[in-house]
């Protein structure tokens, strides 16, 4: 399964995904994930190409948002643990997500 399909499966199953990217700033780097969603930006949709959107869980940093374009990432494995999205989903509706889902009142 291709990287694409396995973040649409994390999404469609609920389950946190191990992704492995190429940072510019920090080389290689592995990060445990909630897989939030596949389009734009919302800073500036008319000029920003598509790209894959993550909650980042285990940053040395904290925990925070991560948008990665597709040619940076090396690979994305389904991981069998499941979340639930109102632990990660802070912000109020309407969630406008660009891949439809099945999460409850978070869809």
């Amino acid at each position: 399964m291709d990287i694409h399909n396995n973040f649409l499966k994390a999404i469609a199953e609920l389950k946190f995904v191990k992704l492995r990217f190429n940072s510019q700033e920090k080389g290689i780097i592995e990060r445990e994930c909630i897989p939030f969603d596949f389009g734009p930006s919302r800073r500036n949709l008319s000029i920003n190409p598509d790209r894959y959107h993550f909650y980042d869980l285990d940053s040395p940093e904290g925990t925070h948002n991560l948008s990665i374009l597709p040619d940076q990432i090396i690979s994305l494995e389904v991981l069998e643990q499941k979340f639930e999205p109102a632990d990660y989903i802070t912000w109020d509706p309407p969630y406008d997500w660009f891949i439809p889902r099945d999460w409850g009142k978070f869809s």
